[in-house]
């Protein structure tokens, strides 16, 4: 087997078990894409990560996309397919099944005692890799307090647009840099 196909493999073997438990969509699963991309198969460095989940963010679409970027940077354009494969087709088809169940059960106790048990699950993981995302930054302290400001200007203003907010954490961000 060439190395090639075995990253291609890799690949496969990481995001189709990552894509069937992303609870709560794409940012569920970036702390476990940064530690199999970056610590264990060194595909990129925490910078080229951040880079990468940047551009996800700033791209059309689901912020999943992160994983296609991943598999683009670990094999070329082969890995970005397999990756978009692996990552999308199993959850699309699970979803898919579940949906059609789920419907079946509405109105259920275990309808909403699954409801109830998957938001302290989903939040847990939104959190962990929001974390992974924040400890990669060169500029920890004022990223962390950038974020914090963020989630209580929107817990205690929630209709606030989130561009105006993405607009204030770039301002910081740019004025830091250009202050620093």
């Amino acid at each position: 087997m060439t190395d090639d196909s075995r990253t291609l493999a890799a690949l496969v073997v990481i995001f189709a078990p990552l894509s069937l438990v992303s609870v709560g969509g794409g940012p569920a699963i970036f702390a476990e894409m940064q530690r199999q991309a970056v610590t264990i198969h060194g595909w990129m460095t925490a910078r080229e990560f951040s880079d990468l989940f940047a551009i996800s963010r700033a791209a059309p679409g689901p912020g999943a996309l992160l994983a296609t970027l991943i598999g683009w940077k670990a094999a070329s354009w082969p890995g970005a397919l397999v990756v978009s494969l692996a990552f999308f087709l199993p959850s699309s088809i699970m979803a898919y099944a579940a949906a059609r169940l789920w419907n079946r059960g509405r109105g259920s106790r275990w309808h909403s005692a699954v409801e109830a048990g998957f938001a302290p699950i989903a939040t847990g993981l939104v959190l962990a890799g929001a974390f992974a995302i924040l400890s990669t930054e060169g500029r920890a302290i004022l990223a962390w307090t950038t974020a914090f400001v963020v989630a209580a200007m929107r817990l205690w203003r929630p209709t606030v647009h989130p561009l105006l907010l993405l607009g204030f954490g770039a301002a910081v961000f740019l004025l830091a840099h250009h202050l620093g």
